[in-house]
Formats: structure tokens, sequence, C-alpha cells
């Protein structure tokens, strides 16, 4: 009996440090807020780009973690070293997103408890609500008409489009003639649709309104 006694105490001890590990990585807005104030702090929104354009926390990339490929590919370019501050609306997505970074080789992912909802209730500001107008198609046909522009669908809150922020300024610096115009990947869909670019990020070269190179993901130089 004492052994049974001992066995149970034991298992009991297990399970709450088990708990106790997995709730310590949810945190309250109060303590998440005050870690993603670090400078380069790792803030991933997981919800869709449509939720995202309503509002997101500040340097936050994004990647929809209910579309699979689109996820895959995106967390990929995140420092699996540095920690990584998670959210989404409610926290569902977010702990899902989180189990699976921590499965697959990131060292630490915090989560927002009560996701972006909690934010909000807090009385906490989000930024990049999509108030802006998108681009038009004669706008775009416009600015490409002449000369060579290097147009660049891309995002800010895009993992990959930020990495590819370096490369594409070493091209322009290297080709000084060419003018750079950004597409937004998540405001201007009319002119997205126009050029079928159906991923991020899409770089094209224009030379006088006619395509004469295109790329598609991250490259070491352009």
């Amino acid at each position: 009996m004492i052994y049974k006694y001992y066995t149970y105490v034991a298992l009991v001890g297990l399970l709450i440090s088990v708990v106790s590990s997995v709730s310590g990585q949810q945190v309250d807005v109060p303590v998440f807020q005050q870690s993603i104030e670090k400078k380069d702090a790792q803030v991933f929104d997981v919800r869709t780009a449509g939720e995202f354009n309503t509002g997101h926390l500040h340097h936050a990339l994004q990647a929809d973690y209910t579309k699979k490929p689109e996820f895959l590919e995106r967390v990929k370019y995140l420092d699996k070293q540095q920690t990584i501050y998670v959210y989404c609306l409610s926290g569902g997505r977010s702990a899902a997103a989180a189990k699976w970074m921590r499965e697959n080789g990131f060292r630490e992912v915090i989560e927002l408890k009560g996701g972006i909802n909690a934010w909000k209730q807090a009385g906490l500001p989000v930024e990049g609500a999509a108030d802006q107008q998108q681009m038009s198609v004669d706008t775009f046909h416009n600015a490409i008409a002449t000369g060579e522009v290097l147009v660049d669908v891309g995002a800010e809150w895009c993992p990959p489009c930020r990495k590819m922020e370096p490369v594409i300024q070493a091209y322009l610096k290297e080709n000084r003639k060419v003018r750079l115009l950004k597409v937004d990947g998540g405001r201007d869909r009319e002119v997205m649709q126009a050029i079928n670019a159906t991923s991020l990020p899409t770089f094209i070269l224009y030379r006088d309104g006619r395509e004469v190179w295109r790329k598609q993901g991250v490259y070491d130089k352009l």
C-alpha cells in the first residue's frame, strides 16, 4: 500500500509538472506585451490574411495556419533559435501552430493567452487595419509604362518577403536605372490578378511596360 501511495504521489507530481510546463508557454497580455517590445522580437500571427488586415500587432509576420502549404513555406524563414511570440484570434490556432513548431525544432514558442481578442479587450492598440485604397490596374500600368521597373509583390508581414529586402536593395544598387514599384500582397488584389502574381514574394522586371523576367520565392541574388 505504501509503495502504491508513493507511486500515486509521484505520478500526480509528474502530471502537475507537465501541466505547469505547458501552461507556462501561454502568457497573459501584459507579459506578452512586455516581451514583444524587445528589439527584433519575432511576432507571428497565424490568422488568415483577411483577419490580419483588420489589425495586427506591431511588426507581426503572418502565415495562415489553416493553409498548410503557406504556413510551412513561411515558417521556415523564422529563426528557430530565437523565441517566437505567436497569436491568433482567441488562442486555438496559435496553440496548434505552437505545438507544431515545438515538435519541429523551435527552441521556445510563447503563446498569447486569449489571442488578439484579449489584447483588444485590454485596450491595447493594433496597427495595419486595411483602410487604404488598393492600387488600381491603370495606376500600375502607368507606373511601368516607361523605363525599367522592378515590381516587388510582397508584404511587410510575409517572412520570405522580409528575407528578400537586402537582396532587393543590392539589386537596385547595382542597377541604378531600375525603379522599384511595390505591390502590396495583402491589399492590391486586382493588380496581382492582372499580372498573375499568385505567391509571395514575386519579382517582375518590366522594360517600357513589357515583362522581361519573373522570379518567385527567395534568392541570394536577383
